[in-house]
């Protein structure tokens, strides 16, 4: 009895081991879209000039923040070397002030600082 016990039970660590792989569970269960560097900075800069644009044309300042934001959010998947990412750091940092400023109502502050992000993140191209 006791070997038909062992017996059973590895025939059932056997069986779920062969029918649950664990890198297959991993990439399916993840759902993440995984971007090309110079892809996710064109994405990244797509979003800036939305906010930008919204700035120029004298757009409601809740707005400009949630489109700052989501630049912010889009440039974290702008994954190609250290010194790429150093420089996506540093030009997130300038996302951040912009929402802040137009968080606070400043819009031409929030637009001058949208136009420096957009430089920023324009640059990163050159450093792939």
């Amino acid at each position: 009895m006791k070997i038909l016990n062992k017996i059973v039970l590895a025939a059932m660590v056997g069986a779920s081991m062969g029918v649950f792989s664990t890198s297959a569970m991993a990439e399916a269960s993840d759902g993440r879209i995984v971007y090309a560097p110079k892809e996710a900075i064109d994405l990244t800069l797509k979003k800036i000039e939305a906010a930008l644009a919204s700035a120029t044309t004298g757009g409601d300042a809740e707005v400009i923040a949630s489109l700052t934001k989501e630049a912010s959010d889009m440039s974290k998947e702008i994954n190609a070397n250290d010194k790429v990412d150093i420089a996506r750091s540093r030009a997130n940092v300038v996302l951040k002030n912009a929402r802040n400023a137009a968080k606070a109502g400043n819009i031409p502050e929030a637009e001058q600082l949208l136009r420096k992000a957009l430089q920023d993140f324009t640059a990163l191209k050159g450093l792939l």
